[in-house]
Order: C-alpha cells, then sequence, then structure tokens
C-alpha cells in the first residue's frame, strides 16, 4: 500500500516561487547495517520538468524517495525541497509535494470520489470545486460514482495520482507509477503525466519502463548500486557521439571497406544497418565516400542510441536487495 503523509497545508514558502531547483539532495547517504543503500548521493530536480529516476532493482531508487519524503532519516546528508531542509522543515514542505509510493490506498467499496473526500477531510477539508478538478486532470469524471473495484489497474493508479494532487503541490514524487500497468495503462500514464507537466507541475518519476521514460522525460539521473551514474537530458544520453545510421544493400561489404578506413574502424551493422562514424564527422561526405565504391545509400541518418542498451552498459550487472 502507498505511504502517505497527511499534513493541513501551509502557506507557501515564499522560496517556492523563487527557487529553479525543487528537489535537491546533497550528499545523501543511507546506510543499513554493512549495507550502502545510497551512497553520497547529489541530485538537483529543476522546476517543471519531467525527471526521470531509473536504476535496476536494488539501486537505491525507493529509498531515496522514502528520504527525500521525510519517511526514513538519512545517515547523512541532506534533502531540500522548494528550498528547505526536510529534516528542519518537514510539516512546512510536504503539503506542497504529492507523492505516489507503490500501490495507492484505496477504499475499494467507495465510489473514486468518495475516496477523494475521505483524503480531503484527513487535510482539513477539500472544496467540492477541487475535487472535480482532480478528476477531470486524471480522466476519471465521469467515473467518479463508480465504486473503486470496478476501476482498471490503471484507472486506479490514475485514482492514487488524484489523491496526491488533492493540495494542488508543485513537486510530484510517482515510485514507479507504470508498475503492472498493460499497455493502455501505460498509455494513460503517460498523458496524465504531460498534462500535469502542461499544469506546471514538476514530476519527479522512478522508473524502470525505459521506452516509457524517453517518451515523456526531460532529464533523468541514472542510479547503481547506491551511486550516481550520470544526470543529463535524455537527448545527451542517448546520442550517437558522432556516429550515422546508414541502411544499404550490400551492407557486409560496406562495412568491411569502411572499416578498413582510419576513421571507421569502429564501425558495425545492427540489424543490418550499418553503423559508423564519417571522415572529418560530415554525414555527407560518408554519404559521397559509399557513393564513389558504388555503394549508394537508401538513407543515411544521426544514430542514437538505443536507451536501454545506454542503461544496460552503465549499469552493468548491478542489482541488489535494497530498492
Amino acid at each position: 500500500m502507498a505511504e502517505t503523509t497527511l499534513v493541513k497545508r501551509p502557506e507557501r514558502p515564499s522560496s517556492a516561487r523563487v527557487s529553479e531547483v525543487v528537489l535537491r539532495t546533497r550528499n545523501l547517504t543511507k546506510r543499513y547495517g554493512q549495507r550502502l543503500a545510497v551512497d553520497n548521493l547529489d541530485l538537483e530536480v529543476r522546476r517543471g520538468e519531467i525527471f526521470g529516476f531509473l536504476g535496476p532493482n536494488g539501486a537505491g531508487k525507493t529509498t531515496t524517495i522514502r528520504m527525500a519524503l521525510g519517511l526514513i532519516t538519512p545517515t547523512s546528508g541532506s534533502v531540500e525541497v522548494l528550498g528547505k531542509n526536510t529534516a528542519t522543515h518537514r510539516a512546512e514542505i510536504l503539503p506542497h509535494v504529492g507523492a505516489l509510493v507503490e500501490q495507492p490506498a484505496l477504499y475499494l467499496y467507495m465510489s473514486g470520489r468518495d475516496n477523494l473526500r475521505a483524503v480531503g477531510a484527513v487535510l482539513g477539508g477539500v472544496s467540492e470545486a477541487r475535487l472535480d478538478a482532480v478528476l477531470e486532470l486524471v480522466g476519471l469524471r465521469l467515473r467518479a460514482k463508480d465504486r473503486v473495484k470496478t476501476y482498471s489497474l490503471g484507472m486506479k493508479q490514475r485514482l492514487g495520482v488524484a489523491m496526491a494532487l488533492l493540495q494542488n503541490p508543485d513537486l510530484l514524487v510517482l515510485d514507479e507509477p507504470a508498475n503492472g500497468l498493460d499497455p493502455a495503462g501505460i498509455v494513460e500514464m503517460r498523458d496524465l503525466m504531460r498534462r500535469l507537466a502542461a499544469e506546471g507541475k514538476t514530476v519527479f518519476i522512478s522508473s524502470h519502463v525505459l521506452t516509457e521514460v524517453r517518451q515523456i522525460c526531460t532529464r533523468v539521473a541514472i542510479l547503481n548500486l547506491g551511486k550516481l551514474v550520470t544526470e543529463t537530458t535524455i537527448d545527451e544520453l542517448i546520442a550517437g557521439h558522432g556516429e550515422f545510421a546508414v541502411t544499404l544493400e550490400r551492407a557486409e561489404e560496406a562495412l568491411r571497406l569502411v572499416q578498413a578506413q582510419p576513421w571507421g574502424r569502429e564501425a558495425r551493422l545492427d540489424d543490418g544497418t550499418l553503423i559508423t562514424t564519417a571522415p572529418q564527422g560530415r554525414g555527407r561526405e560518408l554519404n559521397l565516400f559509399l557513393v564513389q565504391a558504388g555503394l549508394v545509400p537508401d538513407g543515411l541518418t544521426p544514430h542514437a542510441q538505443d536507451l536501454e542498451q545506454v542503461f544496460l552498459r552503465l549499469t552493468g550487472d548491478g542489482a541488489g536487495g535494497v530498492q
């Protein structure tokens, strides 16, 4: 069940209006006995972005999220949300953070709207207008009166997100939001994340569904064995480093010819497509070289790496036990 901290919303911290960085960790560390779950982690999540937090099982993702939400105490280091340290300003910060960790805790015998009302009551009261707004945002307004036991898994996930949105938070933290969803549910969740970003929310997503991460995230951090491997944009992560993808007949002959050139020694075939760097780093020079050799390309484009291959290369066999 989801872990939820419900705190009545105080006035929005003034730093929330002016700070570009919404979530920051500094030397964040968590140790369980001899096990180092998170190791000196430095992260910065900026206002208005959809930020992907990636890593194999056991990388330390969920542990990091629990520390960010104040659910567990770091061994050392700190977390700042909206410019405030969570260790000393937790009650002030948490009402501005919506979180869905694991599966949402729902009353199956109640309607979706009544589930939201129950959460709102704990928060000190939420207006019917706000209930309408979040139901509309997550695409559940037409099913709001139906019992939750009739909802699909994707609808239940969206209702959990609606709970996290009740107080109109600045930062939304979602731990594996696509976990267990069928393809239709994944598409629903993807569309919801985009709508939230369009509403001006900062969305922090922990996920291992790499195809979804590539489609919706602007920046990502990759964690492995508790350590930050990289923090960068999706485009930079999958950039082909000057390589080109060439489709042509007689690809194996073209490969041998290119590999004989000083600039093409690392060339390779990927499912019948020639992947290679180019003379002077220019695609037109590569095209001219192949044409002059009688190997006219059908297509030549800059090569982007597959995100899954990049992920596996950066994380190796780093799966462990603590998430």
